[in-house]
Parts: structure tokens; sequence; C-alpha cells
């Protein structure tokens, strides 16, 4: 078997990472090659991020009679400085978990597309899922990224257009471009708590003793880890995760158009809780992202996106249910950024859709037709079969730098 190479051994690093999963929720990380300098990366929040949570809207009046425990205090007011929301401009502020998100919003490097939903209004979240993904108001057997992905020059050397490192191919880059798939030789990484168990078990040996813990030291594991009394650092989370992703992006021969997915954005009850520590790990594996790219960031679009919003009121267990309208975060170096795009519809009763959800004005397929038609050079024609039917859904226009 030949020497790996250091783009292999990175893939690697990249699929035991995939393979592991997350806390929050199943990860998976996609890539696809094209001879192009342009990065694009999609991350897929699974399970519908709380939009209203995320960026909330403390400018609208409505606001406060319908969220209660829900709410945050506003930029600049509470006693807790840490709660309080992140202004981006006077009327939405950002979740205060969200602070590197923050700062690349301040650097013009983030932008924020509220009131924004596919064509479908399901709510159930396999069929809105596999519509987000397939990019059709029906079932297909591909992603719109697939068949995006399909539109770019192929690199040299007859390499796979698509390459996927995980246990499956998420149906976004499944389709007519060419998909390699890459798995590690083990998916499981043993418990800490093993090693800890056999360094205790050969502690009294005098060979055997020395020899396992002066093993697992040189492994990288402390005193404080092997005797229990500090959790080991997980290297299998999504940061770093999005990190070797940005790794491998930014490789003069590694690909060029990347897929990830967290899930965990379920938030049925006990929202306020278990939102912040979600919403923290999206924002650490963004920066962990441009971290990764370096110099390549500036050239890089980032669209994350969820399957649909939750509901406008809160519910009877602190939570919120399945909505409709939501939010999308545009970021990276090539994003025209530090602006809230779409048209804000208002939360008074007869501007909610159905009488409980945020009414949707931005259609998600314009606003991904108009990031790959502008950061990869693509006639409005040529994307017809990446979204079908989709005429009705413009391109959105200047949200790239120029």
């Amino acid at each position: 078997m030949p020497a790996p190479t250091r783009r292999a051994t990175l893939l690697g690093l990249a699929s035991s990472l995939s393979a592991a999963g997350l806390g929050f929720g199943r990860c998976n990380l996609a890539f696809a090659a094209a001879a192009t300098e342009q990065r694009f990366v999609v991350i897929l929040l699974r399970g519908a991020l709380d939009g209203l949570a995320a960026v909330q809207p403390y400018g609208d009046k409505a606001l406060a009679g319908l969220r209660g425990e829900l709410l945050l205090p506003e930029p600049g007011h509470g006693t807790d400085k840490d709660r309080a929301l992140l202004d981006l401009g006077g009327f939405h502020g950002l979740h205060p978990a969200l602070a590197g998100m923050h700062a690349l919003y301040q650097a013009n490097e983030l932008a924020v597309v509220h009131a924004v939903a596919g064509s479908y209004r399901s709510r159930s979240h396999f069929d809105a899922q596999d519509y987000l993904e397939s990019g059709a108001e029906h079932r297909m057997n591909s992603g719109w990224l697939n068949r995006a992905a399909a539109l770019l020059p192929a690199r040299p050397g007859g390499s796979d257009t698509a390459l996927s490192v995980g246990a499956s191919v998420a149906l976004l880059l499944r389709g007519p471009a060419p998909v390699g798939t890459w798995l590690p030789q083990s998916f499981a990484q043993p418990d800490p708590a093993l090693y800890r168990a056999l360094a205790a078990l050969h502690h009294a040996d005098a060979i055997t003793g020395p020899a396992v813990t002066n093993g697992l030291r040189e492994r990288g594991f402390t005193e404080a880890v092997l005797n229990g009394t500090e959790p080991p650092k997980d290297k299998y989370s999504f940061p770093n995760l999005a990190r070797a992703a940005g790794k491998l992006l930014a490789a003069a021969d590694g690909p060029r158009i990347a897929a990830l997915e967290i899930g965990g954005w379920d938030t049925h009850a006990g929202q306020k809780g278990r939102l912040p520590g979600v919403l923290a790990t999206l924002d650490n594996g963004i920066i962990g992202l441009k971290e990764g790219l370096g110099a390549a960031w500036s050239r890089t679009a980032v669209l994350v996106m969820t399957e649909f919003g939750r509901t406008v009121r809160v519910n009877g267990t602190n939570g919120t249910d399945h909505g409709t309208g939501g939010v999308a975060f545009l970021a990276g170096g090539a994003i025209a950024g530090g602006r809230i795009l779409g048209t804000w519809p208002g939360l008074a009763p007869d501007h909610l859709f159905e009488n409980r959800d945020l009414a949707p004005t931005t259609d998600l397929r314009s606003l991904a037709k108009g990031l790959l038609a502008g950061h990869f050079n693509l006639q409005a024609a040529r994307l017809a079969p990446v979204f079908p039917d989709s005429d009705a859904a413009a391109p959105m226009k200047n949200l790239l730098r120029t």
C-alpha cells in the first residue's frame, strides 16, 4: 500500500471527525472538487432553528406579548450583559451565544436573511428536509448542490467531482456529479474511561504499569484526564470538523464545495436552556472554518440554512413548535455582509402566516441562486435545472463583494 499523502491524511482526519458524530446531533461532511478558486460551503441545521431566538427582532412591538420567557434582554439592557442581545443595527439582535458571528457581522463578513423559507409549506422535518436539499417542490433523487457542482469545470486529472466523507452522502450532494466516498477503518473511538481503567488495572505492576501510563501520556492524555478529574477535549466536535474542512478547502489541490450538517435544533421544550449550547457550537464551527481556510476565506461564501422556522408564540413547555419563516446566514470573506437582508413582515396578528408563524418574504431558492450565480459566474438560465420550476424565484443580487 502506498504511503499516505498529506491530502489523504487530512481526509482521514475529517473522516474520523465525521464518523464520530456530535453531542448535539448527527454530523456528516461532504466535499465537491472543481477547477475554481472560489469556495462555497453549505451548513444544514437539521431540526429547524428558531430564527426569532437566534436573531431576535426586539424592535417589533408585538414581540414581547408573544415570546414570554424566551425573550432576551435588549442590547445594553439587563444586569447580566452576557445574556443581552448583540445589536445588529437597532431593530434586530443576535443571540449572545453567537459572539463570533457578531464579530464577522461587524467586519462585514456576515449577513442575516430573516423571514426566509423554501417554496414548500410542510411542517414535517422529513418532507421539508427533502425539499430543502433537492431544491424542488417535489421529491427528487438528487440535490441542488450536486447539480450546481455538475455545472462547474472538472478538476484536471479526472478525479471525482464530489467527495463524501462519512457513512452516507446527504441528498444535497447526491446526483449527476460523480461522488466518491471515503470511510475510516474504524468508526468507534474508545471512551477515555476505558483507558483510565486499563491504566488503573496495570498500575501496581512494575513493568506494565509504567509502560501503559507512559504510552497514554505520549498519546496526549494528561494526568488530569488519566485520573478522571478533567474530561478530555472533544476532538470530534463540530468546530474541529469545520476547521478540518477549511484546511481541505484551502489546499491548492483541495475541494472547492463542501456541505456540513449539525442537528439539535428541534426545541419543543426548555428552549431557553437548550439553544445556547448548540448555537455556540455553530458559532465556533464557523470561526473554525474560517481559521482552517486561512487566506482562502476571502474567496469563500457560506450559506447556513434550516428546513423551516418555528412558531412565533411560546408553547406550554417553554419551547416552540414547527413553523414556517425562519432565518438564514451568509458568511465568508466574499459576502457583502454587515446587513440584514430581506423584508421584515412584522409580528402583528394580521401579519402572521396562518396566525402562528413568521410570514416568509424571501424564497430560499432565490438566496441560493444569487450566491451560485454571483460566486461562480453562472448565468440564471444555467441554474434552471439546479432549481426546477423556480422561474418565480429570481436570483437575489448584491450578495457578494464586487
